[in-house]
């Protein structure tokens, strides 16, 4: 999935990553190419190459990580509505309310900016809930961030810190607690050195040093671990291989160890996959009985698996050369899983199928898997999203926040943007006045007017989770009583009574 490698002329180059495609998949895909070229013909990237190749690479990721159909057309019409000035109703006629709703869900989500670590945060928490009705929201979202970070080096260097940030702040945490590695890995990667260069710079350095040295002792426990298995015929068909750990991670993992490489055991890992559990722990009693293993660095994730699903065996041994390397053990399916997460295990409603299909078995142990919603016949709600804001009130600590992730689902709030992408939460049938008293008292007492989704709207307007609310003003303008028929919030109605008495003293 490297940047500029498809022939974005043809359609083609999508279609060959879906998994198993049928007619009426690839007849839809090409309809949407069509439509998301028309849509893009005078728009150019940062880069040089027609704006259309950002939609069909995000696509491509998309399909890569077998994502539905209707994921893969949201993807490549994800900005056709917001800069390539195609309505929602040509959308929705072309195709269907569904993808129209994934369409307008990663618009949503395009308006929420970084704002620094107290603000970033506040809008975290407020970005989960608005986007919980569907997950490929977000996995769209993630695909349509990485494709721009891998062209990240095109864009104005201003600008390219901010993203970085905001990348790897809020975009890699949540495709890390989607347990979607094949994302969030290259995500922090590309992100790094942007943040960070001077870090990055001496990682890659102690890296490249070290990796030759840990590859080539990998190698022989890989030659040796394959004849043991060999000679089980209890084993059947192990892949036996290895990974060099992602030089984000490894950053982190050298501060706890004061920078000191040599301290760091799972630089590269080896890497046993097998058919079934039982097999995981069968290879690891032979694996212990080649070398000995360090007791403190024996970690059973599969008995215990991590709160974003994953599951593997860990075990560190001693080589016999006075080096140490980690193993891990994990079965076919808690492979793919540790690399496509969520979105391995995002699809429709069969006809056939019971209404309580689960996300993926033990997804998170302690929390109960969701089911599908009722109107829409997907599985797309995992119960962990809507959990995202039970400290929302309490929270104080935007670090703890993000080291914690675990909230409550507030479903009698509805969550709305300012012009700039601050994100304001409002109670359920809140209209423009409840959102400029939250901005500022003087917002509210001199309001006139607002523009909800850029179209002008009255005061009695109620409004929906994912608008985007401009207040107009005038300052000759002031509170009145018809005001409170249009308000939800005890804020808004106790700033409007207290301006009337006010007017009225005054008078």
């Amino acid at each position: 999935m490297q940047e500029g490698i498809e022939n974005i002329a043809d359609p083609s180059s999508i279609i060959r990553h879906i998994w198993s495609p049928s007619d009426s998949d690839t007849k839809l895909i090409r309809k949407a190419y069509d439509m998301a070229k028309e849509a893009h013909k005078d728009q150019g990237r940062h880069s040089g190459r027609p704006y259309v190749h950002h939609v069909i690479e995000t696509a491509i990721i998309l399909a890569d990580l077998g994502m539905d159909t209707k994921s893969i057309v949201a993807g490549l019409l994800h900005d056709t509505i917001e800069d390539g000035h195609l309505t929602a109703e040509q959308v929705e006629e072309a195709f269907d309310e569904e993808v129209l709703f994934l369409v307008q869900g990663v618009t949503k989500l395009g308006h929420v900016r970084y704002q620094g670590l107290e603000r970033h945060t506040e809008s975290l928490r407020k970005l989960f809930v608005a986007t919980s009705q569907d997950v490929r929201v977000l996995i769209i979202k993630l695909a349509d961030r990485l494709h721009n970070m891998r062209t990240l080096k095109h864009i104005p260097k201003r600008k390219q810190e901010r993203i970085a940030t905001e990348t790897l702040e809020v975009y890699a945490p949540i495709a890390q607690r989607l347990s979607i590695g094949k994302i969030y890995k290259e995500l922090q990667d590309l992100a790094f050195p942007f943040v960070n260069p001077e870090a990055y710079e001496e990682v890659k350095k102690l890296s490249d040093e070290k990796y030759d040295q840990a590859v080539g002792t990998i190698k022989r426990l890989r030659k040796k671990i394959i004849i043991e298995l060999d000679n089980d015929n209890q084993i059947k068909d192990p892949t036996v291989d290895y990974r060099l750990k992602h030089l984000y991670s490894l950053y982190q993992k050298l501060k706890r160890k004061d920078m000191d490489i040599d301290r760091i055991y799972d630089i590269v890992a080896l890497r046993i996959v097998v058919d079934d559990v039982e097999e995981c722990y069968r290879v690891l009693g032979i694996v212990h009985g080649i070398w000995r293993p360090r007791p403190d660095r024996m970690k059973d994730y599969i008995a215990s698996p991590k709160p974003n699903g994953y599951q593997s065996l860990h075990t560190t041994i001693f080589t016999g050369d006075g080096s140490m390397a980690e193993i891990q053990i994990r079965t076919k399916k808690m492979h793919h899983e540790a690399e496509y997460g969520v979105a391995s295990h995002v699809r429709y409603k069969d006809k056939d199928e019971d209404n309580k299909l689960k996300w993926f078995e033990k997804f998170i142990s302690n929390i109960r898997s969701s089911t599908m919603t009722e109107d829409r016949g997907i599985d797309n709600v995992p119960s962990w999203i809507k959990e995202m804001t039970e400290e929302q009130k309490e929270a104080t600590d935007p670090t703890e926040f993000l080291k914690n992730l675990q909230t409550d689902f507030f479903k009698d709030r509805i969550f709305v943007f300012s012009p700039n992408g601050d994100v304001i939460d409002l109670p359920v049938g809140s209209g423009p006045i409840d959102f400029a008293y939250h901005i500022h008292s003087q917002l509210g007492d001199n309001i006139s007017g607002a523009r909800i989704n850029q179209k002008f709207s009255s005061l009695d307007t109620e409004l929906e989770s994912g608008d985007v609310v401009e207040v107009i003003t005038d300052k000759s303008n002031h509170p009145k009583r018809k005001w409170l028929d249009y308000t939800r919030t005890t804020l808004a109605q106790s700033r409007i009574k207290r301006a009337i008495r006010q007017q009225n003293y005054d008078s």
